[in-house]
């Protein structure tokens, strides 16, 4: 059964997606080679405009039940696999990047990206390396901490302990130490955030309003078509399931 957190981002995440799948196909349908500088950045805009969103529903549902997005129903289970500290690993953009500028495609904006703007993206691929490996070690701080001296006594205690009212009072002590575990969740979910934000922002910054237009429109489509994929092997598993010969 779903949390109320759950079921107010699950909601919230369906129309999100869906309004993102409809700027994609937007933007695959314009010519964007004569659109001129102004129309190129409204398109960006309108895209970071929805990211925006995205993270401030989830940062406000996040401050209630931080858990919900460490294992997102909302997600599948492909979508679940690939997820980095409750969402895509900043890394990925950059690949995203190098596949672009790898294209054969007639007329790739990326093709011929000129060495000045290679090298910013260098300096920034390597700067949000670092702040990511920051993330990782503060996720895996907490991690161990779950392990620490006053949890373990906790655990000890609540296992040996029988008195109604002895109970009531260790239990208040676990909440009080779950507590504060928690609140380390969000705050290095916010930071794995912001990294994330940091890459896109750094990224649309060295890139021109087409090369962005078309960086987002491949990043975009590499998140609508990850949950398509796992949604099909979600709808394949179950009709293998229903399938399956019942044994008498």
């Amino acid at each position: 059964m779903k949390t109320q957190v759950e079921e107010r981002f699950s909601e919230f995440y369906l129309k999100w997606i869906f309004q993102l799948e409809e700027h994609v196909q937007q933007l695959l349908r314009m010519p964007k080679a004569n659109l001129n500088e102004s129309e190129l950045q409204a398109l960006v805009s309108r895209f970071t405009t929805h990211y925006k969103e995205y993270y401030t529903v989830k940062w406000g549902c996040a401050h209630e039940d931080v858990l919900a997005f460490f294992c997102p129903v909302w997600l599948s289970p492909l979508e679940n696999a690939y997820l980095w500290v409750t969402g895509w690993k900043p890394s990925m953009a950059f690949q995203v990047i190098d596949t672009l500028r790898k294209s054969v495609v007639a007329g790739a904006s990326m093709f011929d990206m000129s060495e000045t703007k290679v090298k910013k993206i260098e300096e920034l691929r390597l700067k949000i390396r670092l702040e990511e490996e920051k993330v990782e070690r503060e996720m895996e701080r907490l991690q161990v901490a779950m392990a620490d001296r006053k949890m373990v006594e906790l655990a000890r205690l609540a296992s040996r302990v029988k008195s109604g009212d002895v109970v009531g009072q260790v239990d208040g002590l676990v909440e009080v130490a779950l507590k504060g575990l928690l609140c380390g969740l969000e705050k290095v979910m916010k930071a794995a955030d912001c990294v994330r934000l940091k890459s896109l922002k750094g990224m649309l910054e060295v890139l021109s309003p087409l090369q962005c237009v078309d960086f987002l429109a491949a990043f975009c489509m590499l998140e609508i078509r990850r949950r398509q994929w796992g949604k099909i092997r979600e709808s394949q598993k179950e009709n293998r399931r229903v399938e399956q010969p019942k044994l008498l």
